[in-house]
């Protein structure tokens, strides 16, 4: 996360704030209380002289009624005496001025010789013509102070008419108000500067008990970020701040325990999708796959880095027939035809939605099966099914005609009755001999059987039923034993192991020509036996070879039925040999013979030990 700078974070601007207002507060405080001081002080000053100039207006309206002789002063001695009396510092100058504007006195002994002449002063003239006081406040020329000039009517209040006879022109230092102003506005400013300071102190204590608590937070919103659940806020107080600290806390506990949740639900997803069997695929809105699992992966050949992004109609090969649109309303399951001429490999994919409550889509989920052995058992049983009833189709029609014809009267004929009857018999041992096939091959299919095992020597127990078949065969077929010396035992099943030897020898000596040679013999590798039977008959085409353990499969059909097979042995014979812990399997070139080998696990002595 960014570093806030100093200038942007909340702890200067709550400090600057708190400065600004306390200044905006001194100033109007200030601006208030300079302005209201001034006018006190002025009007304080102007009140003080207003009341002296009262009674000096008494004495100089009393000298200037007042009759004069010989032996009274005159006019100008008495009114400087009354000037020089009421003349103090903050008085400048007093004039007196009789009704004509001419100066009678002055207390400014520098503007002696204005006294007899005339007054240039406008504020006088009004003052007398308009019978009212006159005031300003003008700038000193020499002192460049200012002054409050002041004109004054002497009023005659004994005439009947109230006549003017004069004025009072009167210069005050009202400078030293203003000085005074000046210094109280300046013990102002270091109070405020000291107030500002003491301010910023108070503000920046004050600010960092609201800081503090949300510079907390802040970090520990950076640790959540970063998946760091177990810091904690530290609750300063019950304020909102504090509640706020509370209240982040239980969401810190209630964000861990949901991650606790949400961490077990995906390893417990990770854990299906990585152990399921069948294949996953989950797509974003725009079909792009965001999510495959290894099954799927391995189903479709593919790596991550091939699919990943991809969409999933081309990864599933789908795109020449479906958009993702297609697939999202597809409602039944879709067959993937991988099969190859070498093996066939069948995938079925089933499409579900992902969608909110809203109807908005937000992807598809495919899952993919592999079918490949459900379809070849399904064909396989579909085969079976085809297979067992023509197998019995045949000899039923042959019994049908047959027994018709007797029917119709053959039973009468000495030489055709026992004919058809004894085809009769034949083809009925024949389903006699398919059904128990059947049977036997059903109840090893369910495992429905147990095998009665025990340890023979397997040189003795080869050639007894070599010796059988030998003497008791009926075409020249020569037999060639490879026996080895040493003896081995097995612990088999005698009867199935013998009915398996008996299937394969059989076989061989139905399809060896006159004159041809039947090879016996086995080997040793591994702790198995390699039993061998080899014929010099007509071979089976190489595509074929690996087919001629499957049920009712025949190279030669009309051949092998005309010879009374039932087409299950040889899958009895695999089916007894895997019972046994061995394996089964031919090989052949054809035109020169079949070689069938199986294989069984042996010991050295009759006690199963090893020499």
């Amino acid at each position: 996360m960014q570093k806030v700078s100093f200038f942007k974070s909340i702890h200067v601007k709550l400090v600057l704030i708190y400065v600004l207002l306390i200044i905006i507060a001194l100033q109007i405080i200030g601006l208030y209380f300079s302005k209201e001081l001034e006018q006190t002080l002025k009007t304080n000053f102007q009140e003080s002289i207003l009341q002296r100039i009262e009674l000096v207006q008494y004495s100089i309206r009393e000298e200037i009624l007042k009759e004069r002789n010989e032996t009274t002063p005159t006019l100008e001695a008495s009114l400087s005496v009354i000037l020089r009396e009421f003349s103090t510092v903050d008085i400048n100058e007093i004039r007196v001025i009789d009704s004509r504007n001419r100066v009678l006195a002055t207390s400014k002994s520098a503007n002696h010789l204005m006294v007899g002449q005339r007054a240039n002063d406008d504020l006088v003239r009004k003052s007398i013509s308009a019978e009212t006081f006159q005031e300003t406040i003008s700038i000193d020329k020499q002192t460049r102070d200012r002054v409050w000039v002041l004109a004054t009517p002497v009023l005659d209040t004994v005439g009947p008419n109230g006549e003017v006879v004069g004025a009072i022109y009167i210069e005050s230092n009202i400078e030293k108000v203003f000085e005074n102003m000046t210094t109280i506005n300046r013990i102002f400013a270091a109070g405020t500067a000291m107030s500002l300071i003491i301010t910023v102190i108070l503000g920046i204590l004050v600010a960092r008990t609201i800081t503090r608590p949300i510079s907390d937070m802040r970090k520990q919103a950076q640790a959540m970020s970063k998946g760091n659940f177990s810091r904690k806020v530290r609750v300063y107080g019950t304020d909102e701040i504090g509640q706020l600290a509370i209240a982040f806390n239980h969401l810190t506990n209630r964000l861990q325990e949901a991650q606790a949740t949400t961490e077990a639900e995906r390893r417990k997803l990770a854990s299906v999708l990585s152990n399921m069997t069948d294949g996953v695929i989950a797509t974003d809105r725009k079909g792009k796959i965001i999510l495959i699992n290894d099954p799927a992966l391995s189903q479709l050949h593919v790596t991550r880095e091939m699919t990943v992004n991809r969409p999933i109609a081309s990864v599933l090969g789908l795109d020449q027939d479906y958009s993702f649109e297609d697939l999202i309303h597809m409602k039944e399951s879709v067959n993937l035809n991988f099969s190859t001429q070498e093996a066939p490999y069948i995938l079925r994919a089933n499409f579900s939605v992902i969608q909110k409550e809203t109807g908005f889509v937000n992807g598809l989920i495919t899952v993919l099966h592999d079918i490949t052995e459900q379809e070849k058992i399904d064909m396989e049983r579909r085969e079976f099914v085809a297979n067992v009833s023509h197998e019995l189709r045949t000899p039923l029609t042959t019994m049908r005609s047959y027994l018709e014809a007797l029917a119709d009267g053959a039973w009468k004929d000495e030489n055709i009755a026992p004919t058809f009857l004894n085809v009769t018999q034949t083809e009925t041992e024949r389903m006699i001999r398919l059904v128990n096939d059947l049977l036997q091959l059903s109840k090893m299919d369910s495992q429905d059987y147990q095998l009665s095992r025990e340890f023979v020597e397997f040189n003795k127990f080869f050639d007894r039923i070599i010796d059988r078949f030998e003497m008791s065969k009926s075409q020249n077929v020569e037999f060639s034993r490879l026996l080895p010396e040493t003896s081995y035992f097995v612990e088999v099943d005698t009867d199935k192991l013998t009915q398996v030897i008996d299937n394969i020898i059989s076989n061989a000596m139905k399809y060896s020509p006159d004159g041809g040679e039947i090879r016996f013999g086995f080997t040793v590798f591994d702790n198995m036996l390699k039993v061998m039977i080899s014929d010099d008959g007509m071979g089976i085409p190489k595509e074929n070879v690996g087919r001629i353990f499957d049920r009712f499969y025949r190279v030669d059909r009309a051949r092998a039925r005309s010879m009374g097979g039932t087409g299950l042995g040889l899958a009895i014979a695999r089916e007894m040999i895997e019972a046994h812990g061995g394996k089964i399997w031919a090989e052949s070139d054809e035109g020169v013979g079949t070689t069938v080998f199986f294989t069984l696990p042996y010991e050295l002595d009759e006690a199963g030990d090893w020499e």
